[in-house]
């Protein structure tokens, strides 16, 4: 009797469990974070403002208007000059993308040709950018059809001067990557199952491209951006040579040698240290 009571507790808390995390791989577009990190005191994990008046209350500042700019869309946004987050908003206020902004002069003259696009140049930045909603919808008054529970209905990185023609749809399932160029990487607590466009061991970096995906149970809930260049904002993370085979299957051996990198981890989630792949 002692066994049997036992085995249905176990079986209750597996069943929780179970519910619990398939809840929240389910449900899991429902933040917006930066960074991975170990240090708890750190900027790791930051949440950034889903709204464009919580972004003006966190002192963020307008760098251009919905229409301003014709390879981009979005009201944006940038804190303190840094311009490794920048903050994308419909018209009505709503988080809608983000980008990462690469000053012209980097020491290795990075971004290199092969990656432009997805870079795209504007008043002296190359910037990368990911949408989480159909860049068409962006910049309408119409709300009609628009996600309302999560920060964003999918995830589009923007692979040419054209926003609404030049953006890659991302599978929302893992399962529907498999018709694509993405190929597979690693599992890492607290990012996810690492996906990389392209990759093998012969891949030059002059056609690297920088952007990797983070599936969790089956689901996208973040991705990111690796540059081969030396970036200098606390935003990014910089991982060693030694720790480049955590996250790929195939590591680029042109990687060994491009010199520092910066990469920064993008979460469309409110609970990241909870992704274990």
């Amino acid at each position: 009797m002692k066994t049997l009571t036992l085995l249905v507790i176990l079986a209750t808390i597996a069943k929780s469990n179970a519910f619990f995390f398939n809840s929240l791989s389910r449900n899991n577009w429902n933040g917006l974070k930066v960074k991975f990190g170990l240090n708890p005191f750190s900027n790791n994990f930051d949440a950034l403002p889903i709204t464009e008046a919580d972004a003006i209350k966190a002192d963020f500042t307008k760098l251009s208007g919905c229409k301003d700019i014709d390879s981009f869309r979005g009201n944006r946004y940038v804190k303190d000059g840094d311009q490794a987050v920048v903050l994308l908003y419909d018209d009505q206020g709503n988080i809608a993308g983000i980008q990462a902004g690469i000053p012209d002069g980097q020491e290795n003259k990075y971004p290199f040709d092969g990656v432009r696009p997805p870079f795209i140049h504007e008043n002296g930045y190359n910037y990368m950018t990911a949408y989480f909603v159909d860049p068409s919808t962006i910049c309408s008054s119409d709300t009609s059809g628009k996600e309302l529970t999560e920060i964003g209905t999918n995830l589009y990185i923007q692979n040419g001067a054209n926003p609404e023609k030049d953006s890659m749809l991302i599978p929302r399932d893992e399962a529907d990557i498999g018709n694509t160029k993405w190929t597979e990487g690693k599992c890492f607590f607290g990012m996810g199952k690492h996906y990389w466009y392209d990759l093998r061991t012969d891949t030059d970096c002059e056609y690297y491209f920088p952007v990797f995906l983070l599936y969790n149970r089956g689901n996208l809930n973040g991705f990111g951006w690796a540059f081969t260049t030396n970036l200098t904002s606390p935003r990014y993370e910089h991982p060693k040579p030694s720790q480049f085979s955590s996250f790929m299957s195939e590591v680029p051996t042109c990687l060994y040698d491009v010199g520092p990198i910066a990469t920064m981890h993008i979460y469309m989630t409110s609970t990241p240290r909870l992704n274990f792949c």
